[in-house]
């Protein structure tokens, strides 16, 4: 494979190094473009065979221990801008979430939900993520996104159909960058908002452990909003402990004590040992309540069994 690179690949790239549960073998290439140019030349030259997965930060990815068969590619600081007009905020897609969330307030603008969501912009976009009642999809307007062919788009709201916790967007398109508009807020009001949601957070999730945000989606189909009278019967978390499954454990696997909805990488863990614990608490919370839990972290990759 011949191109004029700026940006860096490389071979056999462990991806372990690169996922906050910190396991997954390697990716046959792992290209971290300059900027859009350098990476619509890499697609081009790309052979058609060879499968394309953008990653993030890898804050909700499980790589099984076998890798990934094909590219992986990874934007870096060539698409981390931040820029405003008027309401509206421009990300680009590996712009962390918390920093989005944290210069919008710093101009009026409400992204607080954003600010305690693990992961960068194109992730939270395919993810429609949310918390505290809010989604991506309440303030989304337009994405920027490139074909597997290295042919540029706009894609609008309608067009990726968002719904709890996924888009409608074909998994070799890589978002480049995204349009959204806030509502105006006062600065101080927003940070105040947003230092009061990290101790909450810290309070109730293991923050600090090696997890990778939620493990499964609410078959009741949405967030926690953190009112009074948010419903907990269907949450997933209520469904594990109401299992048994909270502190369960599988090799170095463990699912958390402080918040049953959490897989914990203990230090030993391989990506089988977390997957078949996920697995076994589907089991056992399908004979307890009926429910089948679907995975909300995601997984990819080959096992070496």
């Amino acid at each position: 494979m011949k191109f004029d690179i700026r940006g860096s690949i490389t071979k056999d790239k462990n991806l372990s190094q690169i996922t906050w549960l910190r396991v997954g073998g390697p990716a046959d290439l792992f290209f971290m473009p300059e900027d859009t140019k350098d990476l619509i030349g890499f697609l081009k030259v790309l052979p058609n065979d060879i499968d394309v997965f953008p990653i993030g930060v890898g804050s909700n990815l499980l790589v099984r221990d076998g890798g990934i068969r094909g590219a992986v590619i990874r934007l870096g600081s060539g698409f981390k801008n931040i820029s405003f007009k008027n309401n509206r905020i421009i990300a680009g897609a590996s712009a962390l979430d918390s920093h989005v969330a944290s210069k919008a307030a710093d101009n009026g603008l409400d992204l607080t939900f954003l600010r305690t969501i693990p992961g960068s912009i194109g992730g939270a976009i395919s993810m429609n993520a949310g918390c505290y009642g809010s989604y991506v999809a309440d303030h989304f307007i337009s994405a920027k996104v490139l074909s597997r062919s290295g042919e540029l788009f706009d894609l609008s709201s309608k067009d990726l159909e968002f719904s709890y916790r996924q888009c409608n967007i074909p998994e070799e398109y890589i978002i480049l960058e995204a349009v959204f508009e806030a509502k105006s807020g006062d600065p101080s009001d927003l940070h105040y908002k947003m230092k009061n949601q990290i101790k909450k957070r810290d309070a109730s999730q293991p923050s600090k452990e090696r997890t990778a945000g939620s493990t499964f989606r609410n078959p009741s189909g949405f967030s926690s909003t953190g009112e009074k009278d948010d419903i907990h019967d269907l949450k997933a978390w209520k469904l594990i402990d109401d299992a048994g499954m909270r502190g369960a454990t599988y090799g170095g696997a463990k699912i958390s004590e402080k918040h049953s909805n959490f897989l914990i990488n203990t230090g030993t863990a391989s990506a089988d040992d977390l997957e078949n614990l996920g697995e076994l608490v589907r089991k056992n919370v399908f004979q307890k309540s009926k429910v089948k839990l679907e995975w909300e972290l995601i997984r990819v990759g080959e096992s070496n069994l």
